[in-house]
């Protein structure tokens, strides 16, 4: 079990085959609200359906290719991380997040975010991380602009997301930009 304790309250840990039942009830409490940005929910249907889910990330993170852990709050699991795929020739990644509605307002994917880009850049030497949101996801657009994310511009049309194409807000981090935001 590979965990990361960010504070007293928050830690973070891969996902294992024995967590596919949390997650799935997880998503399941939360679906209709994980739905409207993010088009691999109507996808997990079942326990199978999350393990399946796990068992990729699991092979991701063999392959040195990113990662996707779940974030834990008092111990409960209320919603995952990802870094998509490492770009190493290039020195970059993109982040994915998403905390299910009732742990929303307590600062928790901001530490989150903070201590995974600390770790994108001091660890893994990282030269660019990159969030991208659908242009109207207000909440999940906050968190680049509250961690001092440059705004790039709108990627138009970048993801279909059941029935229709949305647009993307495109911010990315520079380890200058985090050196100089650290000091």
């Amino acid at each position: 079990m590979l965990t990361h304790v960010i504070d007293h309250q928050l830690y973070l840990k891969l996902f294992e085959p024995r967590d596919a039942e949390a997650l799935f009830q997880l998503v399941q409490a939360n679906r209709n609200y994980l739905r409207e940005w993010l088009p691999w929910v109507d996808g997990t249907r079942s326990v199978d359906d999350t393990k399946a889910f796990i068992e990729a990330t699991s092979v991701q993170f063999t392959n040195n290719n990113g990662f996707t852990s779940g974030v834990y709050w008092n111990s409960t699991l209320c919603g995952m991380i990802s870094f998509h795929a490492m770009d190493w020739s290039n020195k970059k990644t993109s982040l994915g997040y998403w905390l299910a509605k009732p742990y929303q307002g307590h600062g928790i994917m901001t530490r989150t975010c903070r201590e995974i880009l600390s770790y994108a850049f001091t660890q893994l030497g990282m030269h660019r991380v990159e969030i991208r949101a659908g242009l109207h996801n207000y909440r999940s657009r906050a968190l680049p602009e509250r961690l001092g994310f440059t705004f790039e511009g709108i990627a138009r049309e970048s993801e279909w997301l059941y029935d229709h194409y949305i647009d993307h807000a495109v911010y990315s981090m520079l380890f200058s930009d985090w050196i100089n935001k650290n000091e």
